[in-house]
């Protein structure tokens, strides 16, 4: 039997050591849920508090389908998909913001008729396992209400912006010429579902005042 030299024991232990203190760190951090490079919080509330769950489900998105009404279709209603932030990491006020440039439909029927939806699912962020998306233990959640410009250079666009850039920092070099602006969902109706039963009853005052 071939035993090492004492220092390369020594060594070895404090490699072995090493990767298990790492190993660890990633685990406790939650990084083995990490989408996109966010961190996510791996406390998902009860199912019962409804408020505490959708604005949970909210801040862990970076995403949805954003619905208007099309200007070239009719009324139509029309669906995109639409990167989002609702605030900076850990501090997210559940009101989801956006990036849109009248290049696209979507900016464009909604400054014609601001009448959207969004909608978001808890499936992308792996939480819900091998569960179908339209599972009702798989939490979705659709917000209801006027998809609004923000005024140029107000407090509220400086909020958005730095909620926007925080979770994608992509945008900021977007192109210039495209006249990117930010927008606000105004929030007048949640549709959530997060467990079976049905549509939970939740009002918009007690979706944004949920800690």
């Amino acid at each position: 039997m071939h035993i090492l030299p004492k220092h390369a024991q020594m060594a070895t232990s404090g490699l072995v050591n090493s990767f298990f203190v790492i190993y660890l760190a990633f685990y406790f951090l939650g990084f083995q849920d990490s989408v996109q490079g966010r961190l996510l919080s791996t406390s998902k509330p009860d199912p019962n508090a409804a408020a505490a769950s959708a604005r949970w489900l909210v801040s862990q998105n970076s995403w949805g389908v954003l619905n208007t009404l099309s200007t070239e279709l009719g009324g139509a209603p029309f669906g995109n998909v639409a990167s989002f932030s609702d605030g900076p990491y850990d501090k997210g006020i559940g009101i989801p913001y956006f990036y849109l440039t009248a290049l696209d439909p979507t900016a464009r029927n909604a400054l014609k008729d601001p009448r959207s939806s969004f909608t978001m699912s808890e499936y992308p962020l792996g939480t819900c396992g091998k569960t179908d998306p339209m599972n009702p233990t798989c939490a979705k959640i659709t917000l209801t209400g006027k998809l609004l410009e923000l005024k140029e250079n107000s407090e509220e666009a400086e909020f958005a912006q730095n909620a926007l850039f925080t979770k994608h920092p992509e945008m900021k070099d977007w192109p210039k010429d495209h006249s990117f602006q930010f927008y606000k969902l105004e929030i007048e109706d949640i549709f959530l579902i997060n467990w079976f039963g049905g549509r939970k009853p939740l009002t918009v005052d007690q979706y944004l005042h949920a800690s």
